[in-house]
């Protein structure tokens, strides 16, 4: 019998899951020997030391995304009424989706296991290489971009040399990978301190905001400033549905969580709030006090710490280098904790026979999945570098490199949820008798409905992200490519295209090669 059997039978013949761990190390030595990296993946001890606040801390820290803050700014009152329309009609029925899913299945690999159970093993490897892929292409696309750009702007100058700018980069993603890296109970504490630092930053220039107001007035703004458009809404969907995603990430290292079915639906609910907080108070700071047809997405919320923090007087200069530190601390841990999570799927995916086992192996030393995360770290910087030659060029600047490659993490995460989301119900008809700590209300019925309510606003954003001004023309709106963008519509598409191309060859193509090396 094969492992993924064996789990699926003691599943079906359990009142609840049992844990990957266990299921794995019950394999016999021929179907999962000494010598199969998925071994060491599963014999290695998972130490359950994240408690309520640490899941909340690793929310705050990986999902609620400061570089998302400037591209809301940037599209103005409508994204921001849209931001407020989406917390309550896309971001509420999602929290309850998962907060079923986190509380019920409470194994090791999170979004892979249920897609795994509700779908089957090609699916639940598509899923995660796409959830999984979206952040290393985030953070050496956008994370590490807007950290050099930062740096560049208020600390040293980069620019001058595409080389240093290069280094700077470099170095940026592989701290965040050794964050990753090393043990969790260790790890969470850099982890917690980098969430900190952005609640701390947001906080301290939401309140600076005000006392300049009271100095200096604030910047006027148009009648109707807030009322949205359509065109407006489709051109930041894909980016606030992405802002407001992967509350149910830290899933992924559900056994090493104290009480996963009770801590990580309130881990869901409190993060959510934060969220919804911290995008919109900061956004209205900027409108505050920038000129709307000022603000970009690659600096607005740095561009408003510097104009609010003059208050400071002689000190202005060094409360703004300081701010600019910590918010590329924010960042780095940002891209750390994403990682810590993701990793972790990936990995359970190798060891299940979903991608190449010899990366299902957690590090006996750490206890982390070492060669995801190097893997990680290399398609970060290879993904970097890709943009550094393709994108950069007299025709662009660096925040027209910094919203493609934001576009192309949006796709993917969004991509990996026209699967995810749909288990659910896949897991509600298959395993009705397994024990729900929580449930989404109205039965099955409550079930389809937010299903059904969370892909409209996916699929949405999935034709906006990949295919950006079809749905425009097709609506007759005018769109402008070369003006919205900043670079010719061919190379865009071509990067776009021609990424997922690769993604979906490599997640498909991985599968592939697991198998046959099984059947071998």
């Amino acid at each position: 019998m094969s492992i993924g059997a064996r789990f699926l039978a003691s599943l079906a013949a359990s009142r609840g899951p049992p844990t990957l761990h266990d299921t794995f190390a019950a394999a016999a030595p021929s179907e999962a020997g000494d010598a199969s990296p998925r071994g060491a993946a599963l014999n290695v001890v998972l130490r359950r030391s994240l408690g309520r606040f640490d899941l909340l801390m690793m929310a705050v820290a990986a999902v609620i995304s400061v570089d998302t803050i400037g591209t809301v700014a940037a599209g103005g009152g409508t994204a921001f009424t849209a931001m407020l329309v989406l917390v309550v009609a896309f971001l509420l029925p999602y929290g309850m989706i998962f907060a079923e899913l986190t509380s019920t299945f409470t194994e090791e690999g999170g979004p892979y296991i249920w897609v795994r159970l509700a779908f089957g093993r090609l699916a639940g490897a598509v899923a995660v290489f796409f959830y999984w892929v979206t952040n290393p292409i985030w953070l050496g696309g956008t994370l590490a971009t807007l950290a050099g750009a930062t740096c560049s702007d208020f600390l040293f100058d980069l620019e001058d040399s595409r080389w240093r700018a290069w280094l700077f980069q470099a170095a940026f993603i592989w701290a965040a990978i050794g964050v990753a890296v090393i043990s969790l109970r260790r790890g969470k504490y850099v982890i917690t301190a980098g969430a900190l630092a952005k609640l701390g930053l947001v906080a301290l220039f939401s309140g600076t905001t005000v006392a300049y107001a009271v100095e200096y007035g604030v910047q006027p703004l148009e009648a109707g400033f807030f009322t949205p458009t359509l065109a407006g809404f489709l051109a930041v969907a894909p980016i606030l549905l992405f802002a407001l995603s992967g509350f149910e990430a830290a899933s992924g290292a559900a056994e090493e969580m104290r009480n996963p079915a009770r801590d990580m639906p309130v881990s869901i609910a409190r993060s959510g709030m934060v969220a919804a907080a911290v995008y919109l108070v900061p956004v209205l700071a900027v409108f505050a006090v920038i000129p709307a047809d000022q603000i970009t997405g690659v600096d607005g919320f740095m561009a408003g710490v510097t104009q609010v923090f003059s208050v400071y007087g002689p000190a202005a200069d060094a409360m703004t280098a300081l701010a600019a530190v910590a918010f590329i601390v924010v960042l780095l841990t940002q891209g750390a904790a994403w990682m810590v999570a993701t990793d972790r799927m990936q990995a359970v995916a190798g060891a299940d026979g979903a991608f190449p086992a010899y990366f299902g192996a957690f590090s006996p030393r750490f206890g982390t999945p070492l060669r995801v995360n190097v893997a990680s770290g290399i398609v970060a910087t290879g993904f970097m570098t890709a943009a550094f030659v393709l994108l950069s060029s007299d025709a662009g600047d660096s925040g027209s490199l910094f919203m493609v490659v934001l576009l192309i993490a949006t796709s993917t995460l969004l991509i990996s949820y026209l699967i995810i989301v749909p288990t659910l119900v896949g897991l509600r008809r298959r395993y009705p008798h397994i024990e729900r700590p929580y449930r989404v209300p109205f039965a099955g019925a409550g079930a389809w409905a937010l299903t059904t309510i969370v892909m409209l606003w996916i699929a949405l954003g999935v034709v906006v992200a990949v295919a950006p001004g079809v749905l425009e023309g097709l609506l007759g709106i005018d769109y402008d490519f070369a003006d919205v963008w900043g670079l010719e519509q061919a190379r865009v598409e071509a990067f776009t295209l021609g990424t997922l191309a690769v993604l979906i060859a490599t997640a498909v193509g991985g599968y592939a090669f697991a198998r046959w090396h099984d059947r071998g």
